[in-house]
């Protein structure tokens, strides 16, 4: 009898796996980007989807329509450090009119969601390990902040860390 058994519980095994995979959502609710919609936003600020440079381009296709601020930063970066209490505070401000957008490079998932919740970030990031993200654009070093207004052209670039003036500067330049 005991050969029988096997044979039985191998398919049944099978089935129980395939039924389980099918009914997955592949890796938590709202953790990335929207499915049901095809928007490659993240719905979850902290979900740090992986992104390369062709996932950035239709990103910012989608967001055609709305200004952007895009933050190119990582979290052992000492000058991302001091400006991303700014970028939290011109988020809150500017949120409802403004997509802001992080691009997290050569850094951690762990060690980056840490820094977003140190610092109060609630809009999205995306997980660029390799900064293919940061070298398709020609950029050296981070950070570095891009201003895109709503017909998605790139109107201002600023290397290293945002100062109050520029940022207020720029998002007055894209939100005109």
């Amino acid at each position: 009898m005991a050969p029988v058994a096997p044979r039985r519980i191998a398919p049944l095994v099978l089935v129980l796996a395939l039924v389980a995979g099918a009914c997955s959502d592949g890796g938590g609710s709202g953790s990335g980007p929207s499915a049901a919609t095809g928007s490659l936003l993240p719905t979850d600020p902290y979900a740090l989807p992986a992104f390369d440079m062709a996932s950035y381009d239709s990103l910012l296709s989608q967001l055609h329509g709305t200004p952007v601020v895009v933050n190119v930063w990582a979290s052992w970066c000492g000058p991302c450090r001091d400006e991303a209490p700014r970028l939290a505070d011109a988020q809150a401000a500017y949120g409802d009119r403004v997509q802001f957008l992080g691009v997290d490079i050569l850094d951690e998932r762990a060690s980056a969601r840490r820094f977003m919740h140190e610092y109060g970030w609630t809009y999205p990031s995306v997980y660029d390990l390799p900064g293919s993200i940061r070298d398709g654009l020609g950029l050296l070093g981070q950070p570095v902040t891009l201003f895109y207004d709503a017909s998605g052209k790139l109107v201002a670039t600023w290397t290293g860390p945002l100062t109050d003036d520029a940022l207020r500067e720029n998002l007055d330049l894209i939100t005109a």
